[in-house]
């Protein structure tokens, strides 16, 4: 990859962090150009270099999200070991909306005002959730878990680990961790695995209760 290639590959991440920061504070309206410029450390001349409008930029991010979440979280690849897959699964989770709160933060936004952008994006959505569902199914079937709605078992672990970051200032404020002090991620991951393991009927080692 050339040099100029390089920056440009740089710039295009730098644009893309700073837009997800302030559209996740501030939601698409209330968002300008000129703050995700300054966000990024560029020119407002050198952002509309790279994009065409903040609208664009905000479709861009949201399928951006979207694809990399596909990628980062499935309960599919452990058919073999249901426990492995679900504590996997919820360590990811908790982990990523830890490190990067804004991201979790965004799709929230979208989700509450309507999710008037999503329109491209459910389809690929709903093909990941569904390919879980039956990995799930499959793990009911085979005997390995209790019986669970496979759906709102995923939308309960998204809504216990995705809490960190969305509530995240509540959740400092009562587990004593100060701003700039990394909350306990070990203590959320070991507890939310038990939650969902025993869920499923499963104990902490996997094995059928």
């Amino acid at each position: 990859m050339t040099t100029a290639k390089i920056r440009r590959s740089a710039i295009n991440e730098a644009i893309r962090d700073a837009a997800i920061r302030e559209f996740a504070r501030n939601g698409l309206a209330g968002t300008s150009t000129q703050a995700i410029a300054k966000s990024a450390g560029i020119s407002k001349a050198q952002l509309h270099y790279y994009i065409t409008s903040k609208e664009d930029l905000y479709q861009d991010v949201l399928g951006y999200i979207v694809s990399h979440w596909r990628e980062l979280f499935s309960l599919s690849s452990s058919l073999e070991d249901p426990a492995e897959a679900i504590r996997n699964y919820v360590r990811n989770k908790v982990e990523h909306a830890l490190e990067h709160p804004d991201v979790s933060r965004f799709f929230a936004n979208e989700m509450a005002r309507g999710a008037p952008e999503m329109g491209d994006y459910w389809e690929p959505l709903r093909a990941s959730v569904e390919e879980a569902n039956d990995t799930i199914r499959a793990w009911i079937d085979a005997g390995k878990i209790a019986p669970v709605d496979p759906l709102l078992f995923q939308i309960n672990i998204w809504a216990v680990t995705q809490h960190y970051a969305e509530y995240e200032a509540q959740a400092r404020k009562l587990m004593g961790a100060t701003d700039g002090q990394p909350m306990d991620a070990e203590r959320i991951i070991a507890e939310a695995s038990a939650l969902f393991l025993r869920r499923c009927g499963l104990d902490e080692q996997g094995h059928r209760i």
